[in-house]
């Protein structure tokens, strides 16, 4: 489906049906049945935008209302915010087509690729999942290049102008917001046995004595889902008591400083409040000020194919350079020489300490299976051929850093999602948009 089709040629087969109806006026009446033709919903500065568009992208939209299991909307209201968002893109893509930005068939397939791996899929079991939704793989392969273009655009436009200055990352941090959506986060559990509003003094000790027996129940090993399910009043009960992400900042004393010096795992004592006595357990933890990196001191050699030199050549010098390091020539010495990375061939081939998650994948795993003081065999990754020797692995506290890039990614994603709808409301009034409907 080609979506980006000049108005001419929307208008042509339309003209050319205006002048036949003159002749074959006749044919026509004696038809039983009249096929409605595709139509024009909107102009959009050089482009438009079609019924068949708008009715596909409307029903994606449903499928996607249905299975959250929400409220549908009026089909008026449904209909203008999916035009809205049609008219939106379609200025976006004309503005991608204007400043020379493709996507090409590899780059799409790798896309295609990479989300059909993520929801655990072959790229067959990926189609066949598209056509139980209504989609054609053609369809969704359109889809996908359009976000892609669109992505770069917003890249081009927006995310190079949106800048974050130390200063600005400092007074996060120092503030009671930034300290609050940079703490640590705990996922909780929860068994409340009830006490009634108005119980008296036994009723009272009753609910105590069975929150008591239940603590000593989980230290025991009791399965905390289980008694959840049999014994708690907690609305979330059913769900093993589980209750989600919570900062400690977002819950009630004593528990908020309690749940700081706990490991996960472990449960609280029974706590009184006012709906009873509850008992909390640390499902899990994560964020927080404590950051522990795994670092790798590792060296390598790439080797580039190019016009003057074929993969087959390029992955046989490699070997070579193994083979002469094998048999005991320097390391460093043949990476100065040979070496085609610019970043580290005049260090040896050197990388330094280096966060193993910044690396290529196929560069990250034969590093992970190399033992210290050992060299690798000959790989590829998408730069050319290498050789690597790691030279040692620790662990290094990256507490301070990491706190500092969280907050520089909070930021920068409020002043990009700020900047973006400025300019998204500024490229739409300034366009020539005309609604049909």
């Amino acid at each position: 489906m080609n979506v980006k089709i000049k108005l001419s040629d929307y208008l042509r087969p339309l003209l050319a049906g205006a002048l036949l109806l003159g002749s074959a006026t006749a044919a026509v009446t004696a038809s039983a049945e009249v096929r409605q033709l595709d139509r024009i919903v909107a102009i959009v500065d050089n482009d438009v935008i079609m019924q068949s568009q708008l009715d596909q992208r409307t029903r994606e939209v449903q499928q996607t209302i249905e299975k959250r299991g929400a409220e549908m909307p009026p089909a008026d209201v449904m209909q203008q915010q999916v035009l809205e968002r049609l008219i939106t893109e379609n200025l976006q893509l004309q503005i991608g087509e204007r400043s020379g930005i493709r996507i090409s068939d590899e780059e799409l397939n790798q896309a295609m690729g990479t989300i059909a791996q993520r929801n655990n899929m072959t790229l067959d079991q990926f189609r066949a999942a598209l056509e139980r939704d209504g989609l054609s793989l053609d369809t969704a392969r359109e889809q996908i290049r359009r976000e892609m273009v669109i992505s770069r655009v917003r890249q081009r436009r927006i995310a190079e102008r949106v800048q974050v200055s130390n200063q600005e990352v400092e007074n996060f941090l120092a503030s009671d917001l930034g300290k609050l959506q940079l703490s640590e986060e705990y996922r909780l559990a929860n068994i409340l046995i009830p006490v009634p509003e108005s119980a008296d003094s036994e009723t009272i000790q009753a609910a105590e004595k069975t929150a008591m027996d239940t603590y000593q129940q989980l230290q025991q090993g009791a399965d905390f889902a289980k008694l959840a399910v049999s014994r708690s009043a907690s609305e979330n009960a059913l769900e093993g008591g589980d209750m989600g992400w919570r900062k400690a900042a977002q819950l009630p004393p004593p528990f908020d400083t309690e749940v700081r010096t706990m490991s996960v795992g472990e449960v609280t004592r029974p706590v009184r409040t006012p709906p009873g006595f509850i008992l909390l357990k640390v499902l899990d933890k994560r964020g927080g000020d404590t950051q522990v990196r795994d670092e790798v001191h590792v060296r390598h050699i790439l080797i580039k194919p190019s016009q003057i030199r074929s993969e087959e050549e390029s992955r046989r010098l490699i070997q070579r350079l193994r083979d002469r390091i094998q048999a005991g020539e320097s390391f460093a010495h043949l990476a100065e020489n040979f070496s085609e990375d610019p970043g580290s061939a005049l260090n040896g081939g050197d990388l330094n300490w280096i966060d193993p998650n910044s690396l290529v994948p196929e560069f990250r795993e034969v590093m992970a299976n190399t033992a210290s003081g050992q060299l690798s065999e000959p790989f590829k990754t998408p730069y050319g051929w290498h050789i690597l020797e790691v030279l040692g692995r620790r662990a290094t506290d990256a507490s301070e850093e990491f706190r500092e890039q969280q907050a520089l990614s909070l930021l920068r994603n409020r002043k990009y999602e700020e900047e973006l709808q400025n300019w998204l409301r500024q490229i739409r009034d300034e366009a020539y948009v005309e609604i049909k409907i």
